[in-house]
């Protein structure tokens, strides 16, 4: 496992996190055990993952619970933990400043932490990154002067969001869309490695195209079940480009996240991973290298292509 960067007074991150969203009980995916959820967690600090996602809504508390259990007895100067803010464990969206604490404190209880590494916004609406309108980051500040917090950001999809969160606030965590498909945010790596501000890339493998796994036929009974025909059958045809950049159908997914991998600006990519099979193949991506004339065809294809499709996530 390499490590990166990811704030000031944390140790270096894995390059490739996990993300929890899946460790949850009925987190919108294949509902997973507790005993299978913390196998997980077990398994991925094997891998020398140090670096750990998650929020309050992933399995409505469930997910921060288990994390909570599987890390206990793990030395915690040796492990970074990133949760979120606004969409609440019992469903509900919360984005009120005057709900920032206790929604952390919910997630250190659960956790069964003292303090979380990094406090995200959990993807609000635009109007919440701008920090000359809204308190929400004076509390923040707060919370890392107490020793709650070390660090906070904000988890987004567009490089406009990404700019006016830099631009206004102190952050130096951001939770960012970016994949083969989707790289709009691309547009906000420059800036952000200017200012020391940590990357998390998100939703790297485009929940699941980018395995490669699905074709034009393919159905969704999940929380993937909200793409039309149409919207399918366009990322078929895309990911067929795709392959015939990359030369082979073989390991497209762990060359997906390789691609992630290949900016500097990135700290860490968190695919999702519901079973050990898939941990191992992820963790397995740090061995790829691209050739920059791969990742420069990559980013052509959805300059001309991709970008005015406007993929739905």
């Amino acid at each position: 496992m390499k490590y990166k960067k990811y704030i000031k007074d944390s140790v270096n991150i894995s390059e490739i996190g996990l993300g929890a969203w899946q460790l949850g009980h009925y987190s919108g995916w294949k509902s997973m055990t507790e005993t299978e959820a913390i196998k997980l967690v077990h398994r991925s600090l094997d891998f020398g993952i140090n670096f750990f996602d998650t929020a309050p809504n992933y399995g409505h508390g469930t997910g921060e619970e288990r994390l909570g259990k599987a890390l206990k007895g793990v030395d915690r100067s040796k492990i970074v933990i990133n949760t979120k803010f606004g969409h609440t464990h019992t469903g509900t969206l919360n984005f009120s400043s005057n709900y920032i604490r206790e929604s952390l404190e919910g997630s250190l209880k659960r956790l069964q932490i003292e303090y979380i590494d990094s406090l995200i916004i959990h993807n609000p609406p635009s109007k919440y990154f701008d920090g000359n309108k809204n308190d929400h980051y004076e509390i923040l500040d707060k919370l890392i002067e107490e020793g709650k917090i070390k660090a906070y950001g904000a988890s987004l999809d567009t490089y406009d969001d990404m700019k006016l969160l830099m631009d206004t606030t102190n952050s130096k965590v951001m939770e960012v869309f970016f994949n083969i498909f989707h790289q709009d945010t691309l547009r906000g790596f420059e800036q952000a490695q200017n200012e020391k501000v940590g990357i998390i890339v998100k939703i790297p493998l485009d929940s699941g195209w980018l395995t490669g796994k699905y074709n034009s036929e393919s159905s969704f009974n999940d929380i993937r079940s909200r793409w039309s025909k149409e919207d399918i059958e366009t990322r078929a045809k895309l990911v067929n480009k795709v392959k015939s950049i990359f030369g082979t159908k073989e390991n497209l997914a762990q060359k997906a996240i390789a691609f992630c991998l290949a900016y500097d600006a990135v700290s860490t990519v968190i695919p999702g991973n519901v079973s050990i099979e898939q941990l191992t193949s992820n963790v397995q991506s740090t061995d790829i290298s691209i050739a920059r004339s791969l990742i420069e065809e990559l980013e052509k294809l959805y300059q001309t292509e991709i970008k005015k499709l406007k993929l739905p996530w």
